[in-house]
């Protein structure tokens, strides 16, 4: 099985631990990001009057789906129920809010989970090293806020064609960046950088496409927080049925094994662009649904527990990020008996996919009202503030019409076309494409591939590091 930790170099573990001490820096174990209210109560004082974007190494600790925006500190994870109302389904949708991690997206989380096994292993040294983030978005960001927060450098890889949020803060919290041809679709373009600057030894590239850190994260992480957001919502006769997720780097996918532990009869659904259709039909091209990542299939995705593939048409995300951000679209909303819409703002362009995605789903399989379905909000609308201004320049001012056809067209026509629930053949499939991205190009062994359709792969990766690594942690933290 893979591990996170691999093998110690004790020389450099205690040096990165000694300039970690110097700088005030300790690290959260992954149990603490799972349950913060486990944190020692002097970080939690000092924590409180920190900003939640600040560049202070305290916030390591809200690297969790639980920061209490109000009070400082921590509460109940983060999560949105989509009103029946709006969704049109009787199932109900929950959303988990990724806008209350520092840095606005829970992928801080997954940089946290591939970066920290190598500073405490000693695998990554902050005086020699450029820690290398390949992504089409927000991983990016999160290992460039890590880093920042652990005085490390970063490099951030992302296409040229994503939006101009992303690329203003990265320059703004010192991260070099390199752009690459094309949207979030070309991730070969990205995999190329990183062929580019592998030769060079300083450079570290933590790819969250083939860094088991990632979903490692998500199944312990957001999958123990859905886990308790359904405690709290479930009603007599409720069942935890379905879990949506864009593939992207198949991380956030990952805790949808954690949550088929629990509930086995739960089904995963990975979503994706329907202009690149890579899991529904072997497909490819180019999308506007910006951050998750298409045209191959990651080293880090156990296919076999995903039941279900759905595509989403990018003009759909793009109009409903009109409809819950313009002033009139919201007003058509109220008036049509859409309550709190001004939570709407909370869904950005994937988050929006993962939405229609479940929508579908519940469609498909004739959920009801006991049926409680998980997706994950990533990010919010401010990420994608320039892309509204786009739409209006290129479509017009928004108009009370517009957000009637908008809610007809992309929210109560959808149905359950492009979309396909897996048999076995179609898993391995889908498993079988992961051979020409990953051991004709990118150096990974056909023997693993072939240990990859086994379960046990998978249940070790995720249950037997976890000691490990927190362990680990705790140790560097005491030297």
């Amino acid at each position: 099985m893979p591990k996170l930790i691999s093998s110690i170099d004790a020389a450099v573990a205690k040096k990165n631990a000694l300039r970690c001490k110097q700088r005030g820096i300790i690290l959260p174990t992954i149990r603490q990001q799972m349950y913060p209210e486990t944190i020692p109560e002097a970080i939690k004082q000092k924590l409180q009057p920190i900003g939640l974007w600040d560049i202070n190494p305290l916030n390591l600790f809200r690297i969790t789906w639980k920061n209490d925006i109000k009070t400082g500190l921590f509460g109940k994870p983060n999560f949105l129920e989509i009103p029946s109302e709006l969704s049109g389904v009787k199932a109900r949708i929950i959303g988990m809010v990724g806008k209350y991690f520092p840095t606005g997206a829970h992928k801080v989380g997954a940089a946290y989970g591939c970066l920290a096994p190598r500073l405490v292993s000693g695998s990554f040294d902050p005086e020699i090293h450029k820690a290398v983030w390949p992504s089409t978005g927000n991983y990016c960001r999160g290992g460039a806020f890590d880093c920042a927060l652990l005085a490390c450098p970063a490099v951030a890889i992302l296409p040229e064609e994503m939006s101009q949020e992303r690329f203003t803060w990265l320059h703004e919290i010192g991260s070099e960046v390199f752009a690459t041809p094309g949207c979030e679709s070309n991730v070969k373009e990205i995999y190329d950088k990183c062929a580019e600057l592998r030769p060079d030894p300083t450079y570290v590239i933590l790819n969250q496409f083939d860094e088991f850190g990632n979903p490692f994260w998500h199944y312990h992480v957001t999958g123990n927080a859905i886990h308790e957001v359904y405690n709290l919502l479930r009603k007599p006769g409720s069942r935890l049925s379905g879990y949506v997720s864009a593939t992207g780097s198949a991380g956030t996918i990952g805790a949808g094994d954690y949550l088929k532990k629990h509930f086995p009869l739960m089904k995963t659904n990975a979503s994706e662009a329907m202009e690149c259709p890579t899991l529904l039909n072997n497909g490819f091209g180019g999308h506007r649904i910006e951050g998750i990542g298409d045209k191959h299939i990651p080293w880090v995705h156990n296919v076999r527990q995903t039941d279900m593939v759905t595509a989403i048409r990018d003009e759909d995300c793009m109009r409903l990020l009109r409809l819950f951000n313009e002033p009139l679209g919201l007003e058509y909303l109220k008036q049509s008996g859409v309550a709190n819409t001004e939570d709407l703002s909370l869904l950005g362009i994937s988050s929006i996919a993962n939405l229609l995605a479940a929508i579908k789903m519940a469609k498909y399989y004739d959920y009801n009202e006991d049926d409680i379905i998980f997706t994950i909000f990533t990010d919010s609308a401010e990420m994608y503030l320039s892309r509204l201004q786009e739409l209006n320049d290129s479509k017009g001012a928004y108009s009370s019409l517009q957000a009637a056809l908008d809610r007809e067209a992309a929210l109560n026509a959808q149905s359950y076309d492009n979309l396909l629930e897996l048999s076995y053949q179609d898993k391995k499939r889908i498993h079988n494409l992961k051979y020409y991205t990953w051991v004709e190009q990118q150096g990974k062994t056909y023997e693993e591939i072939l240990k990859q359709w086994d379960p046990e792969y998978w249940i070790e990766t995720f249950e037997t590091n976890l000691e490990q690594l927190d362990h680990a942690i705790e140790s560097f933290n005491a030297l």
